[in-house]
Protein backbone atom coordinates (compact mmCIF):
# COMPACT_ATOMS: atom_id res chain seq x y z
CA UNK A 1 0.00 0.00 0.00
CA UNK A 2 2.71 2.44 0.98
CA UNK A 3 4.93 1.68 -2.00
CA UNK A 4 1.99 1.88 -4.40
CA UNK A 5 0.86 5.27 -3.14
CA UNK A 6 4.38 6.66 -3.17
CA UNK A 7 4.93 5.37 -6.71
CA UNK A 8 1.79 7.06 -7.97
CA UNK A 9 2.87 10.42 -6.60
CA UNK A 10 6.64 10.20 -6.89
CA UNK A 11 6.68 12.44 -9.97
CA UNK A 12 4.67 15.19 -8.30
CA UNK A 13 6.49 18.51 -8.47
CA UNK A 14 5.01 19.88 -5.27
CA UNK A 15 6.93 19.10 -2.11
CA UNK A 16 3.71 19.59 -0.16
CA UNK A 17 2.11 16.62 -1.94
CA UNK A 18 5.09 14.40 -1.21
CA UNK A 19 5.04 15.46 2.44
CA UNK A 20 1.31 14.73 2.58
CA UNK A 21 1.89 11.23 1.20
CA UNK A 22 4.67 10.67 3.72
CA UNK A 23 2.42 11.75 6.59
CA UNK A 24 -0.36 9.56 5.26
CA UNK A 25 1.87 6.49 5.23
CA UNK A 26 3.19 7.41 8.66
CA UNK A 27 -0.31 7.51 10.09
CA UNK A 28 -0.81 3.78 9.73
CA UNK A 29 -3.69 1.62 8.63
CA UNK A 30 -6.44 3.85 10.05
CA UNK A 31 -5.64 6.48 7.42
CA UNK A 32 -7.27 4.33 4.74
CA UNK A 33 -10.82 4.36 6.17
CA UNK A 34 -10.56 8.14 6.44
CA UNK A 35 -9.41 8.38 2.81
CA UNK A 36 -12.25 6.11 1.68
CA UNK A 37 -14.78 8.25 3.57
CA UNK A 38 -13.36 11.38 1.92
CA UNK A 39 -13.49 9.86 -1.58
CA UNK A 40 -17.08 8.63 -1.20
CA UNK A 41 -18.14 11.95 0.31
CA UNK A 42 -16.54 13.89 -2.55
CA UNK A 43 -18.27 11.64 -5.09
CA UNK A 44 -21.64 12.35 -3.49
CA UNK A 45 -20.87 16.08 -3.28
CA UNK A 46 -19.84 16.35 -6.95
CA UNK A 47 -22.93 14.44 -8.06
CA UNK A 48 -25.16 16.76 -6.01
CA UNK A 49 -23.42 19.87 -7.31
CA UNK A 50 -23.81 18.80 -10.93
CA UNK A 51 -27.46 17.90 -10.38
CA UNK A 52 -28.25 21.14 -8.56
CA UNK A 53 -26.51 23.25 -11.19
CA UNK A 54 -28.61 21.58 -13.88
CA UNK A 55 -31.75 22.21 -11.84
CA UNK A 56 -30.99 25.91 -11.41
CA UNK A 57 -32.52 28.12 -14.09
CA UNK A 58 -33.25 31.80 -14.61
CA UNK A 59 -36.62 31.79 -12.85
CA UNK A 60 -37.68 35.40 -13.67
CA UNK A 61 -36.96 34.86 -17.37
CA UNK A 62 -38.81 31.55 -17.32
CA UNK A 63 -41.88 33.06 -15.65
CA UNK A 64 -41.87 35.88 -18.19
CA UNK A 65 -42.08 33.28 -20.96
CA UNK A 66 -44.89 31.47 -19.13
CA UNK A 67 -46.90 34.67 -18.76
CA UNK A 68 -46.37 35.55 -22.40
CA UNK A 69 -47.54 32.06 -23.38
CA UNK A 70 -50.64 32.45 -21.19
CA UNK A 71 -51.52 35.67 -22.99
CA UNK A 72 -50.88 34.35 -26.49
CA UNK A 73 -51.85 30.68 -26.37
CA UNK A 74 -53.50 30.01 -23.05
CA UNK A 75 -52.73 27.27 -20.55
CA UNK A 76 -51.72 24.70 -23.19
CA UNK A 77 -49.03 27.02 -24.57
CA UNK A 78 -47.72 27.65 -21.04
CA UNK A 79 -47.59 23.90 -20.45
CA UNK A 80 -45.43 23.51 -23.56
CA UNK A 81 -43.01 26.13 -22.21
CA UNK A 82 -42.75 24.21 -18.92
CA UNK A 83 -42.33 20.86 -20.68
CA UNK A 84 -39.40 22.25 -22.69
CA UNK A 85 -37.66 23.69 -19.60
CA UNK A 86 -35.63 21.62 -17.17
CA UNK A 87 -35.56 21.98 -13.42
CA UNK A 88 -37.95 21.80 -10.46
CA UNK A 89 -39.27 25.34 -10.98
CA UNK A 90 -40.69 24.40 -14.37
CA UNK A 91 -42.02 21.10 -13.00
CA UNK A 92 -43.90 22.82 -10.17
CA UNK A 93 -45.42 25.38 -12.52
CA UNK A 94 -46.42 22.67 -14.96
CA UNK A 95 -48.05 20.67 -12.15
CA UNK A 96 -50.20 23.70 -11.33
CA UNK A 97 -51.14 24.30 -14.95
CA UNK A 98 -52.22 20.69 -15.41
CA UNK A 99 -54.81 21.16 -12.64
CA UNK A 100 -56.13 24.46 -13.95
CA UNK A 101 -59.36 22.88 -15.24
CA UNK A 102 -60.17 21.72 -11.71
CA UNK A 103 -60.10 25.21 -10.21
CA UNK A 104 -57.67 27.46 -8.38
CA UNK A 105 -57.81 25.39 -5.19
CA UNK A 106 -56.60 22.35 -7.12
CA UNK A 107 -53.82 24.45 -8.64
CA UNK A 108 -52.60 25.54 -5.21
CA UNK A 109 -52.72 22.00 -3.83
CA UNK A 110 -50.84 20.63 -6.85
CA UNK A 111 -48.14 23.29 -6.51
CA UNK A 112 -47.65 22.59 -2.80
CA UNK A 113 -47.66 18.81 -3.20
CA UNK A 114 -45.31 18.73 -6.16
CA UNK A 115 -43.05 21.30 -4.51
CA UNK A 116 -42.58 18.93 -1.58
CA UNK A 117 -41.70 16.11 -3.97
CA UNK A 118 -39.14 18.26 -5.78
CA UNK A 119 -37.63 19.28 -2.44
CA UNK A 120 -37.07 15.64 -1.55
CA UNK A 121 -35.26 15.10 -4.85
CA UNK A 122 -33.09 18.18 -4.31
CA UNK A 123 -32.06 17.02 -0.83
CA UNK A 124 -31.36 13.44 -1.95
CA UNK A 125 -27.86 12.36 -0.98
CA UNK A 126 -27.23 15.13 1.54
CA UNK A 127 -27.93 12.74 4.42
CA UNK A 128 -25.10 10.49 3.25
CA UNK A 129 -22.79 13.46 2.76
CA UNK A 130 -23.56 14.58 6.30
CA UNK A 131 -22.86 11.03 7.48
CA UNK A 132 -19.33 11.04 6.04
CA UNK A 133 -18.70 14.50 7.50
CA UNK A 134 -19.42 12.96 10.90
CA UNK A 135 -17.64 9.65 10.30
CA UNK A 136 -14.32 11.11 9.08
CA UNK A 137 -13.27 12.80 12.36
CA UNK A 138 -14.70 9.91 14.39
CA UNK A 139 -12.46 7.51 12.46
CA UNK A 140 -9.58 9.86 13.17
CA UNK A 141 -10.29 9.88 16.90
CA UNK A 142 -10.66 6.10 16.89
CA UNK A 143 -7.30 5.75 15.16
CA UNK A 144 -5.76 8.07 17.74
CA UNK A 145 -7.10 6.07 20.66
CA UNK A 146 -5.95 2.78 19.14
CA UNK A 147 -2.54 4.31 18.42
CA UNK A 148 -2.23 5.51 22.02
CA UNK A 149 -3.10 2.04 23.29
CA UNK A 150 -0.44 0.56 21.00
CA UNK A 151 2.10 3.12 22.28
CA UNK A 152 1.41 2.19 25.91
CA UNK A 153 1.64 -1.50 25.00
CA UNK A 154 5.08 -0.83 23.55
CA UNK A 155 6.09 0.98 26.74
CA UNK A 156 4.84 -1.93 28.83
CA UNK A 157 6.77 -4.45 26.75
CA UNK A 158 9.95 -2.37 26.87
CA UNK A 159 9.65 -1.96 30.63
CA UNK A 160 10.86 1.61 30.43
CA UNK A 161 9.53 4.95 29.21
CA UNK A 162 11.60 6.02 26.23
CA UNK A 163 11.00 9.59 25.00
CA UNK A 164 11.56 8.48 21.43
CA UNK A 165 9.12 5.60 21.74
CA UNK A 166 6.42 7.73 23.39
CA UNK A 167 6.80 10.71 21.03
CA UNK A 168 6.78 8.55 17.93
CA UNK A 169 3.70 6.60 18.98
CA UNK A 170 1.76 9.72 19.95
CA UNK A 171 2.68 11.48 16.69
CA UNK A 172 1.47 8.56 14.60
CA UNK A 173 -1.73 8.39 16.63
CA UNK A 174 -2.49 12.10 16.26
CA UNK A 175 -1.99 12.03 12.49
CA UNK A 176 -5.27 10.13 12.09
CA UNK A 177 -7.09 12.90 13.96
CA UNK A 178 -5.51 15.57 11.75
CA UNK A 179 -6.49 13.82 8.53
CA UNK A 180 -9.97 13.07 9.84
CA UNK A 181 -10.57 16.73 10.65
CA UNK A 182 -9.19 17.84 7.27
CA UNK A 183 -11.51 15.41 5.46
CA UNK A 184 -14.51 16.63 7.47
CA UNK A 185 -13.72 20.30 6.74
CA UNK A 186 -13.42 19.64 3.01
CA UNK A 187 -16.74 17.81 2.88
CA UNK A 188 -18.39 20.48 5.05
CA UNK A 189 -17.58 23.17 2.48
CA UNK A 190 -19.30 21.19 -0.29
CA UNK A 191 -22.24 20.40 2.00
CA UNK A 192 -22.84 24.07 2.78
CA UNK A 193 -22.63 24.92 -0.93
CA UNK A 194 -25.28 22.31 -1.73
CA UNK A 195 -27.55 23.56 1.06
CA UNK A 196 -27.27 27.17 -0.15
CA UNK A 197 -28.04 26.05 -3.70
CA UNK A 198 -31.12 24.14 -2.52
CA UNK A 199 -32.32 27.18 -0.56
CA UNK A 200 -32.03 29.33 -3.67
CA UNK A 201 -33.93 26.86 -5.86
CA UNK A 202 -36.60 26.50 -3.17
CA UNK A 203 -37.06 30.27 -3.06
CA UNK A 204 -37.39 30.32 -6.86
CA UNK A 205 -40.06 27.60 -6.68
CA UNK A 206 -42.04 29.49 -4.07
CA UNK A 207 -41.85 32.77 -5.97
CA UNK A 208 -42.81 31.07 -9.25
CA UNK A 209 -45.79 29.43 -7.53
CA UNK A 210 -47.06 32.77 -6.27
CA UNK A 211 -46.63 34.35 -9.70
CA UNK A 212 -48.43 31.43 -11.36
CA UNK A 213 -51.48 31.70 -9.11
CA UNK A 214 -51.62 35.48 -9.59
CA UNK A 215 -51.29 35.07 -13.36
CA UNK A 216 -54.07 32.50 -13.55
CA UNK A 217 -56.30 34.76 -11.44
CA UNK A 218 -55.68 37.65 -13.83
CA UNK A 219 -56.40 35.42 -16.80
CA UNK A 220 -59.71 34.34 -15.26
CA UNK A 221 -60.68 38.00 -14.96
CA UNK A 222 -59.88 38.55 -18.63
CA UNK A 223 -56.92 40.80 -17.92
CA UNK A 224 -53.51 40.50 -19.59
CA UNK A 225 -50.99 38.47 -17.60
CA UNK A 226 -47.78 39.99 -18.96
CA UNK A 227 -48.26 43.62 -17.96
CA UNK A 228 -46.45 46.44 -19.69
CA UNK A 229 -43.35 47.97 -18.14
CA UNK A 230 -45.27 51.01 -16.95
CA UNK A 231 -48.01 49.00 -15.25
CA UNK A 232 -45.93 46.12 -13.98
CA UNK A 233 -46.86 45.11 -10.46
CA UNK A 234 -44.12 43.67 -8.31
CA UNK A 235 -44.14 41.78 -5.04
CA UNK A 236 -42.42 43.29 -1.98
CA UNK A 237 -38.71 42.65 -1.92
CA UNK A 238 -37.94 40.49 1.14
CA UNK A 239 -34.27 41.49 1.02
CA UNK A 240 -35.04 44.95 2.34
CA UNK A 241 -37.24 46.17 5.15
CA UNK A 242 -40.89 46.47 4.14
CA UNK A 243 -42.70 49.76 4.51
CA UNK A 244 -41.46 53.32 4.08
CA UNK A 245 -43.98 55.20 6.22
CA UNK A 246 -43.85 56.37 9.81
CA UNK A 247 -42.93 53.88 12.50
CA UNK A 248 -46.06 53.26 14.55
CA UNK A 249 -44.59 50.56 16.75
CA UNK A 250 -43.83 53.11 19.47
CA UNK A 251 -47.17 54.87 19.32
CA UNK A 252 -49.33 54.46 22.42
CA UNK A 253 -52.62 52.88 21.46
Amino acid sequence: MKLTLLFLLQDAESGYVNDLVYRFNEGGEWMWPILIALIIGLAIAFERILSLNRSDINAPKFMARVKEALDNGGVSAAEDVCANTRGPVASVVQAGLLRYDEGMDAVEKAVVSYGSIEMSFLERGLVWLSLFITIAPMLGFLGTVIGMVAAFDAIQQAGDISPTLVAGGIKIALLTTVFGLIAAMILQVFYNYCVSKIDRITADMEEASVELIDSLALMNMGRPVALGAGNRRTLPNPKRELGTGDDVTKVDL
